[in-house]
């Protein structure tokens, strides 16, 4: 029997769409949130403490707990503060949401250093981040004895495991939390940490902005409450998943299988270009993958 009841986590990017629906949808099942949010633009420019601030409020007036951090997932001072954070208010920690997300999307040739290095220093450093500084208190609590079963949930995206045209720092920022959450997962078993990943399709500040998706997205099946219930699941305690990748959108949840080998050639001895050549034409030109971007083009049509 899984439970939320009394566990503390954190989440970030907690402020506003799918975080903000994690936040009240883990403290209407009794945890004590932490709601991280710079409060920035979709592009992650500027900040408030409004939009962390205002999930706080709402929270505590359905008589919940919970309280607010506005630091910087980019900044290793912040990460560690934002750990802090919930060690002071509530005396533990036992969960990290990593949610926290900004867009900046161009075709790869127009693509600046600067919106390059943004989204992977949100997404990717961020997740890295905060992750690093859960993981040494975790480390520490089940060294000294506190052992309880603890869990980091990460966010990836269709575009990290499929592409997407236009977002190759969005996707390649998600493709690598992917493959974060399979190494951490590893690493971190032995002080009964779960770190596990999910795929959402939902409708936030950043789907809405993406060129053909604004009217799609607002058909109920990417209501961003939909993907909570995963969340909640896979950090509360009694979960026995670990180092996996789930996708979830509307009332669907899968979970992936990873890179796996499809076909493949092979030669008793080292290769010559023409051996190669004619045994590797016979692989296939296309490798049909069971891909949530197909989720988008049926609820386009229906």
């Amino acid at each position: 029997m899984t439970s939320l009841e009394g566990r503390v986590i954190i989440v970030t990017g907690g402020g506003r769409g799918i975080g903000r629906e994690h936040s009240k949808f883990l403290a209407s099942h009794g945890a004590k949130v932490v709601i991280n949010d710079l409060g920035g633009g979709t592009d992650g420019s500027g900040n408030s403490a409004e939009a962390a601030q205002s999930v706080v409020d709402e929270i505590l007036n359905d008589g919940g707990e919970a309280v607010a951090n506005y630091d910087s997932v980019t900044e290793f001072s912040g990460a560690e503060n934002i750990i802090n954070s919930a060690v002071e208010a509530f005396g533990d920690l036992h969960g990290v949401v990593n949610n926290a997300g900004i867009l900046r999307d161009h075709m790869l040739v127009s693509m600046t250093e600067d919106d390059f290095d943004s989204v992977i220093g949100v997404h990717l450093k961020g997740t890295f981040a905060v992750s690093h500084f859960a993981a040494k208190y975790f480390r520490d609590q089940a060294k000294s004895g506190n052992i309880k079963q603890r869990t980091i949930v990460n966010t990836s995206s269709a575009a990290g495991l499929h592409g997407n045209v236009g977002q190759t720092n969005y996707s390649a920022a998600k493709a690598g939390i992917a493959a974060m959450t399979i190494v951490h997962s590893q690493e971190l078993e032995r002080y009964g940490v779960r770190v596990n990943c999910i795929a959402p399709i939902a409708r936030t500040r950043l789907t809405l902005q993406t060129p053909g998706l604004n009217q799609v997205m607002r058909k109920s099946i990417f209501d961003p409450g939909n993907i909570s219930p995963l969340v909640g699941y896979l950090s509360a305690d009694g979960c026995q998943f670990n180092g996996q990748v789930f996708s979830v959108y509307g009332g669907s949840v899968g979970i992936y299988q990873g890179w796996s080998i499809a076909e493949e050639v092979s030669n008793e001895t080292l290769w010559t270009l023409d051996e190669l050549t004619q045994s590797i034409e016979q692989l296939p030109r296309f490798v049909p993958v069971h891909s949530q971007l197909v989720a988008i083009v049926k609820a386009a049509s229906s």
